[in-house]
């Protein structure tokens, strides 16, 4: 997990509402209110999971777009600002979504927390998805 200022307040909430189901978060930062550049903390959790070093990741930021184009450069890496449940559950099914980006100035905790939830229990449906994606990540190279 990593967030900005502005998504330090709701990462910090979601981080430890998955501590509490039982799973293993890296938290990347920050770890304050002070400004900071949402790219940097995108950068580490992208690497993180490129690298294979955790599952997937989950980025905060004011509107979760920053963060989602600056996951998105990392190679490796299909990020998307999710807004609603649907959103969470497509991302998953149809693209293997392994970074989800959030907005804490969009979303309030509850409604984060149910998109993480769905998010994270939505498998990948592979079959005609997996050629799909295949090609979006060909698009890389």
């Amino acid at each position: 997990m990593g967030a900005d200022h502005a998504g330090y307040e709701l990462k910090n909430k979601i981080r430890d509402y998955l501590k509490q189901r039982g799973f293993d978060v890296q938290d990347e930062g920050t770890n304050a209110a002070d400004s900071v550049d949402y790219p940097d903390f995108a950068a580490k959790v992208g690497n993180d999971v490129a690298s294979h070093a955790v599952d997937r990741g989950i980025l905060v930021c004011g509107s979760g777009i920053g963060m989602a184009i600056s996951a998105n450069k990392v190679h490796g890496v299909r990020a998307a600002n999710i807004t609603s449940e649907y959103e969470a559950q497509m991302s998953r099914e149809h693209n293997d979504l392994n970074v989800l980006t959030l907005g804490a100035r969009i979303l309030d905790e509850a409604k984060a927390l149910e998109i993480v939830d769905l998010w994270l229990k939505t498998q990948f449906a592979g079959d005609r998805h997996q050629r799909r994606v295949q090609k979006m990540m060909a698009i890389e190279k």
